[in-house]
């Protein structure tokens, strides 16, 4: 893979930590060229630094991407500083963790700005510039909440399966157009991120991501693999497949099952810090890195996915999960759900 993104031109939103972070720097060891968006200037500058030590370029955009306008203004820098746009990966979130009946309608609407319609508008930017030369390909970052919600994060579950339905309906517009520029989505596990530092949160105690836990660093090799091969949709982790699948067989006994651990399954034993900040609205100073508090409770790589490299072992892999749908509903206490 090691030329495969040699002088090509990605843009990564949510970039300056976590996930994105994660992307950005994997794109950069491979040769590319990474444009990052994102609102945290701390964060940036240290993605920025990060790259340009593998011996890439890189160049930073501070953008909102809940601001369409935003957004293609970055879109039009990058192409006017780095060349055409080859990759777009729309990764940018932002969430609340709480019940619905404690948010009120400006946090969901800012949820939904930014996770759902933050990835509208990259999309649209991108094409803007891609369907005129018929080439490129947009990445869209989902995770298991696209097809299964969960109880605490009903903005974020919601701007994810929106995200799914978007996907769906723009493919087949690309297909009946008989273009040429690709479009995959991937669907993500739970991550050791550092949003559970700084996450919005209604809860009595810190916030976690729930069930099998993944290092960000392994996941970001499934948005290469996306933006390498035109496969419609790329599942990262055992525990994504699980719970799609699990939702697919049971839906009503997750709901309870649910509503019996999703509160409990989704935080710490510490308290919250009454004077905790969060980044729902406002960037937090500072450069908070890709992993968050839970290293060693994560997983640093997918035995499935690479599997999955290789076609025979992971039809394999994905038979043997659907014949397991049987020991999945006895086993429901194991279920695993994503929170970027």
């Amino acid at each position: 893979m090691k030329k495969d993104f040699e002088s090509k031109v990605v843009v990564v939103t949510g970039a300056s930590a976590g996930l994105g972070r994660a992307i950005a720097l994997k794109f950069a060891k491979y040769g590319a060229k990474v444009a990052l968006l994102a609102r945290g200037i701390d964060g940036l500058n240290g993605a920025k630094k990060e790259i340009e030590e593998e011996g890439s370029e890189a160049l930073i955009v501070p953008t909102d991407v809940s601001n369409s306008e935003a957004v293609d203004r970055a879109a039009s820098l990058i192409e006017e500083n780095l060349g055409p746009i080859d990759i777009w990966v729309n990764n940018a979130m932002v969430s609340v963790f709480g019940p619905l009946k404690k948010m009120n309608a400006d946090e969901f609407k800012r949820v939904t700005e930014v996770t759902y319609l933050g990835q509208v508008y990259g999309t649209m930017s991108a094409l803007k510039r891609m369907l005129p030369r018929n080439e490129g390909k947009v990445i869209l970052i989902g995770s298991a909440l696209a097809y299964r919600g969960i109880p605490l994060q009903s903005a974020y579950c919601g701007a994810k399966h929106g995200i799914h339905g978007f996907f769906e309906s723009l493919r087949a517009e690309l297909i009946h157009d008989k273009s040429k520029v690709q479009l995959s989505m991937v669907q993500m596990p739970a991550m050791n991120t550092t949003q559970f530092g700084f996450v919005k949160s209604y809860l009595p105690n810190r916030p976690k991501p729930m069930g099998t836990i993944y290092d960000p660093e392994a996941a970001a090799n499934a948005v290469l693999y996306a933006a390498k091969h035109d496969e419609r949709e790329v599942y990262y982790g055992y525990s994504t497949y699980k719970t799609i699948l699990g939702n697919k067989v049971v839906p009503g006994f997750i709901d309870g099952y649910l509503a019996r651990t999703g509160y409990k399954g989704q935080q710490t034993n510490e308290k919250q810090d009454p004077g905790h900040q969060n980044n729902l609205w406002q960037p937090i100073p500072g450069d908070h890195g890709i992993r968050g508090p839970f290293v060693k409770k994560s997983m640093n790589y997918s035995p499935l996915f690479i599997a999955k490299k290789y076609k025979w072992l992971g039809a394999a892999a994905i038979s043997s999960i659907i014949i397991g749908a049987g020991i999945l509903i006895n086993k429901i206490a194991d279920v695993d759900v994503n929170l970027e």
